[in-house]
């Protein structure tokens, strides 16, 4: 068995066919031992690092680091056994010309002219001489490969067609005019003029290359346009003259950025136009006071055991969307095509929108339903990290069930989100902001958001989607006391 081993890209996860290597974390000649990290490559989905199959020296490394590779491709060779001396080489195999004797020239395999192989008929030099296609009309005789061309003198001489001028426009003068002499023709080369005199036949509406100069060098003179504008210009039959178009601004190339799609910024583009075009979308949109869950926030936040974690809105929106997931069951579901069914889920995959420098990614919480608050809380904030650093696993990126974009941060009211594939809802968060309100009969300051919740009309009718987008409204205007009558 060879010691040197060929280490190739592995599928990362879901049938990934390739992966753009970002950095090698250990070069040529280095000592690695199992399982150490050896590469960074950043996949559709995400940035991850691969460790070593062997251990052993680093004997060769395929492609430098900002290369796309496929999977399967080697990536690195891994000498497994350093110790045992240099490495033989090896012995080329004889191939089948050399045991059954020289191939004859011109077949596949044997030499060519020039000192080549001939591998397929059709390729290699061409070694006739090239043939001129015959003009249109012209009588030729066939030739072979083998007849010499005769040379061009031995060619029947070519008579040129006489040029027949093409007939001048039709002038029809409506009042008696002079006749116009050969001064008034259009010239043909640039016009010798000075400044002054070119500003004056702009504003007397005078064409300069109409008029027959009589100035040193045939320079066009004041008396000149004078003359021109005063005479009667003739009218003519044919259409009149259409000002040239001016010409398009050309900018640079140096002013525009070109972006590669790649990586988790394609597949994200892919996905979204696979769901829009799938799932039939409908949003609608709900603006809720929320005054109580900020207090409710506070009052978290002071407790010991949120004392080391951070609480944001962001948890009790999560808490809802799972509360009320659990009162209507059917949006959390998914549209199997090819079986014909809707697959409702027991468990509660939720997704959380993240962006990041390599795009937009969806990680999400497994089995957050499960869960408690304080132990919510914490992976919240362990996803949100894990994903800024752009180390998400595809392990957590794949199965989401349902899902939350937080567009608030950004300072946005709501949206309409697109469906994540597989998916039949997703809330959209907004910006919480104190408004007027009508609260006890009066009008306040209250802190108001809006939510906005996107959903597959295959599965979720308007009905169902109201009554989800409901809960999750009542649940941010008083969490205490859902929390202590829906669990």
């Amino acid at each position: 068995m060879s010691r040197i081993k060929e280490f190739n890209l592995p599928d990362l996860g879901e049938g990934l066919t390739e992966g753009e290597i970002l950095a090698w974390l250990v070069k040529v000649g280095d000592t690695i031992e199992l399982n150490q990290p050896i590469v960074e490559v950043e996949t559709a989905k995400a940035a991850v690092e691969i460790p070593a199959k062997w251990g052993g020296v680093v004997t060769r490394i395929f492609h430098e680091a900002g290369t796309v590779v496929e999977v399967g491709q080697p990536i690195i060779s891994i000498d497994t056994d350093p110790g045992a001396g240099p490495v033989p080489s090896a012995t080329p195999a004889p191939s089948a010309a050399s045991d059954e004797g020289e191939t004859e020239a011109g077949l596949i395999g044997g030499p060519a002219p020039g000192g080549r192989t001939a591998v397929l008929v059709g390729y290699g030099p061409r070694t006739t001489t090239a043939k001129r296609r015959p003009r249109s009309g012209t009588a030729t005789a066939p030739t072979t490969a083998t007849t010499p061309t005769p040379p061009p003198a031995a060619a029947a001489p070519l008579v040129a067609a006489p040029v027949v001028p093409a007939p001048a426009p039709v002038v029809r003068p409506v009042s008696p005019a002079p006749v116009p002499s050969p001064a008034a023709s259009v010239r043909t080369g640039p016009v010798l003029a000075k400044p002054p005199v070119r500003k004056l036949a702009r504003d007397l509406g005078v064409d300069l290359a109409v008029i027959h100069g009589t100035g040193p060098m045939g320079s066009v003179t004041r008396d000149d346009v004078q003359l021109a504008a005063s005479r009667p210009e003739p009218r003519t039959e044919t259409a009149p003259a259409i000002a040239p178009a001016a010409p398009a601004a050309v900018f640079d190339a140096s002013r525009e950025q070109r972006i590669p799609i790649k990586g988790v910024r394609k597949l994200t583009a892919e996905n979204m136009v696979a769901s829009a075009f799938t799932a039939p979308h409908v949003t609608e949109f709900l603006t809720v006071d929320v005054t109580r869950s900020m207090k409710a926030l506070e009052k978290l936040k002071s407790r010991p055991e949120f004392a080391e974690t951070r609480v944001s809105p962001l948890l009790l929106v999560a808490k809802a969307v799972l509360l009320a997931a659990k009162r209507h069951p059917m949006v959390n579901s998914s549209w199997s095509g090819a079986t014909g069914e809707i697959v409702v889920k027991d468990y509660v995959n939720l997704g959380i929108a993240a962006a990041t420098e390599r795009g937009l990614i969806v990680p999400n919480i497994k089995d957050a339903g499960r869960l408690g608050l304080q132990e919510l809380a914490e992976a919240l904030n362990t996803l949100v990290r894990v994903a800024k650093s752009g180390k998400t696993p595809p392990s957590d990126m794949s199965g989401g069930t349902l899902s939350i974009t937080n567009v608030g941060v950004f300072g946005i009211d709501t949206g309409t989100p697109i469906l994540p594939p597989g998916e039949s809802a997703i809330l959209a968060f907004g910006a919480i902001r104190p408004m007027p309100w009508v609260h006890k009969n009066k009008i306040k300051v209250r802190q108001v958001t809006t939510l906005g919740l996107s959903f597959d009309h295959r599965i979720i009718d308007g009905e169902l989607g109201s009554k989800f987008l409901r809960d999750v409204g009542a649940f941010l205007t008083d969490p205490e006391a859902a929390l202590l009558s829906w669990t």
